[in-house]
């Protein structure tokens, strides 16, 4: 019987098996061909089918043919295939030429189905084919173990860095864009040329089939290229038709589809979000003029309003505008590793080195053979007769080559080669003219030696072949990158409505955003059982919210991305919005130029000043961690602009006032402050109060700026 410890050992030992066979043989790519298993093998079925010279098939063929060599079903192989056409446009220089519907990477249609469908290789295929027939890789037993299928293509350009690949794993994940094909190859010459070389002085920025703007970064590029990681924003680009008053937009963020651009603006528009906007349609179809197919979703404005400050909002709050996160994770040597591209480079060249030297080699050993049994036939070019005699008078068949061979003086493949020439080729003529190609072949040996035993001439045949591809399938770049953008962004506020607002946080997390407005003849909250109204804010819709927590966290919402609420419904419910684990909320208030001061009183009697603008943030952050002190507990919060006269008491009913004038601002988030109630036999503050909480006239609570243990609390005196 099985114990428990036996169990884990072989459940750990099957699901890192499991792990292992889903990062090798499924989600990420290799290095070498930048190809996943399923991507490969449906490249190498259809050569092996003839389609990369022939004409197209039906796509259920197709899938039949690739289902030998790929175990998972024919609707992954088909949802491949589908991203790899050129119908589909996924890919900026697509393997498969297809007819048929394909679906399209900018739409979330689906594709017909593959009997519907045909396909065969594109003429670009040919490149990571390039002398595959001359053992230039390694293959391996198929999955049926009766046929073998290639563990790498042999790409002539770093095939990785040319298609956008996304995959996950058990604990890994990839994510590689597109870059252009031309910067690509030229990238790599001078890498090969200069290992020195600056890669984004000719490698700008990747570039994607959907076009698009790319909001350029250098130092974030520099990140991406050099580490394997970082992210990039990309948005739509559009053109405004001023005679219909409509914005087009034409091309968009890869990964994104128009129908989800559809669905959130919308949305927008429903939630009263964007009122500027009559009606949002998808007239993606296909142009008249060329046949080509042609994205399209067209917003209908209302009049006299700004395009290009609409288009500005319209970025921050829809998918017009997304980030591409990278995380270059390939299989290096069949284990997962995050390259930076300099190391992709090498990893790819290294690997071409090998697929060079292994098809030279293969060229020389036939050349070689041709050589051998040529200078066999040069031997008796004058003795025709002789060989002619010796065929027909020779009674057994197997006794032809030994015979020769002893007549000759040749081996046993010359004799072979000799005996096989037909005999209308048995003239003097013809072994002639062949035997003249002893010498040419000497000299192509020679040549290929010196390759197969030189790197410097190796990488000379690389830079010549990638060079050849650049010339015949560059494209010009579809992606634009964008230098300057900083005006776009400081447009936006211009569109967000201005109005105040009342915000209204209970104790079990609930947040309304209130027009005060409506907050007229109205003054009963709906709200659970139980709950209460625990922090109320006013302020404005353009206002930034800032949400304490107990975990030292801080969380940010923008009041106009908040939907209005009425007061007879509960609100957002912040712990799911905020995705809290474990938190929870101390404190909330709203800012609008983050000109105001943050008080925190902690229970150690210290009180810390700190400005607003400490937890202002250009990159529009959702969340900061480590935004206020941890070594006392906080009992006090509040958002000044002005100083006040501010009160605290002990546990041994010691009361002291002072004004916060009294306390330094300060722009670190994590500042102590300074004493204001000093301990006295260990005590501690209990409660800091504004003034209006304080029932006295006695002025004696009233302190220097100097710190002091404080008043005691008068019999008289109390405290709301």
């Amino acid at each position: 019987m099985i114990n428990s410890i036996e169990m884990k050992d072989a459940i750990r030992q099957w699901y890192l098996q499991y792990a292992m066979k889903v990062i090798e043989d499924r989600a990420l790519p290799d290095v070498r061909d930048g190809l996943k298993p399923i991507h490969r093998r449906i490249l190498y079925s259809m050569y092996k089918q003839g389609l990369l010279t022939g004409s197209k098939q039906k796509g259920n063929t197709v899938v039949g043919e690739i289902m030998k060599i790929h175990p998972h079903g024919d609707a992954s192989i088909a949802e491949a295939i589908n991203r790899m056409t050129d119908v589909n446009e996924t890919l900026p220089y697509p393997f498969i030429e297809g007819q048929g519907s394909f679906g399209k990477v900018y739409l979330s249609d689906s594709a017909a189905h593959q009997r519907y469908l045909e396909a065969k290789l594109s003429s670009f295929t040919k490149e990571m084919f390039y002398d595959f027939n001359k053992n230039s890789v390694d293959m391996i037993l198929d999955y049926n173990e009766i046929g073998y299928e290639p563990l790498a293509l042999p790409n002539t350009f770093p095939n990785i860095l040319t298609i956008p690949t996304t995959g996950i794993a058990v604990g890994f994940a990839s994510e590689i864009p597109s870059f252009n094909l031309k910067e690509l190859c030229e990238t790599t010459i001078a890498y090969i040329k200069d290992k020195n070389t600056n890669l984004l002085e000719i490698l700008k920025a990747p570039d994607f089939s959907t076009g698009g703007e790319l909001l350029y970064d250098e130092n974030e590029m520099k990140k991406i290229y050099t580490t394997g990681k970082g992210g990039f924003i990309l948005r739509a680009k559009y053109r405004y038709n001023e005679e219909e008053n409509i914005i087009e937009v034409h091309e968009i963020p890869f990964n994104t589809t128009a129908n989800k651009i559809k669905e959130k603006i919308t949305e927008l528009i429903k939630d009263s979000k964007i009122k500027d906007i009559n009606d949002v349609r998808d007239e993606t179809g296909f142009d008249l003029a060329t046949g080509d197919a042609k994205l399209c979703i067209a917003i209908d404005l209302k009049r006299n309003v700004d395009p290009d400050k609409l288009m500005s909002k319209l970025f921050n709050l829809t998918p017009l505008q997304s980030k591409y996160n990278c995380n270059f994770n390939v299989l290096v040597n069949y284990k997962p590793k995050v390259l930076g591209i300099k190391e992709m480079l090498d990893e790819w060249i290294k690997f071409r080195i090998d697929c060079i030297k292994r098809a030279t080699t293969f060229d020389i050993e036939k050349k070689e053979n041709l050589l051998h049994n040529l200078q066999g036939l040069y031997k008796v070019l004058l003795e025709i007769d002789e060989v002619i005699k010796i065929i027909r008078g020779t009674k057994k068949d197997e006794l032809i080559i030994s015979t020769l061979m002893d007549s000759f003086s040749i081996d046993n493949t010359q004799a072979e080669f000799i005996a096989n020439i037909k005999l209308r080729n048995l003239n003097e003529e013809y072994i002639l003219n062949k035997t003249k190609e002893i010498e040419s072949l000497e000299a192509e040996i020679s040549s290929l030696k010196e390759i197969a035993e030189n790197d410097e001439k190796v990488s000379e045949v690389i830079i010549s072949q990638l060079q050849d591809v650049s010339n015949k399938y560059s494209k010009e770049r579809k992606t634009t990158l964008v230098y300057d953008y900083s005006q776009a962004t400081k447009d936006d506020d211009l569109f967000i409505e201005d109005y105040n607002v009342k915000l209204y946080l209970t104790d079990q997390g609930y947040l309304k955003k209130v027009p005060l407005t409506s907050l007229r003849g109205n003054s009963s909250h709906k709200l659970k059982d139980d709950d209460f109204i625990k922090f109320e804010v006013e302020s404005s819709n353009k206002a930034d919210i800032l949400i304490f927590t107990d975990q030292f966290n801080t969380y940010k919402l923008k009041a106009h991305e908040l939907t209005d609420h009425k007061i007879s419904i509960l609100g957002e419910f912040l712990p799911t919005l905020l995705q809290l684990k474990n938190e929870n909320i101390v404190y909330v208030t709203a800012t609008v130029d983050y000109k105001e001061n943050l008080l925190i009183g902690y229970e150690s009697g210290k009180v810390a000043k700190i400005t607003m603008s400490s937890y202002a943030t250009k990159q529009n952050r959702k969340k900061l961690e480590n935004t206020y002190n941890k070594d006392s507990k906080a009992l006090y919060w509040n958002t000044i602009k002005e100083d006040i006269d501010l009160g605290a008491i002990s546990d041994i009913d010691k009361v002291i006032i002072m004004n916060t004038s009294s306390i330094n601002a300060k722009s670190s988030k994590t500042t102590m402050g300074v004493t204001v109630q000093k301990s006295k036999n260990d005590s501690k503050v209990v409660r800091y109060f504004n003034m209006d909480e304080l029932d006295s006239d006695d002025k004696n609570y009233y302190s220097s700026k100097n710190a002091g243990v404080g008043k005691y609390l008068r019999k008289n005196d109390t405290l709301k």
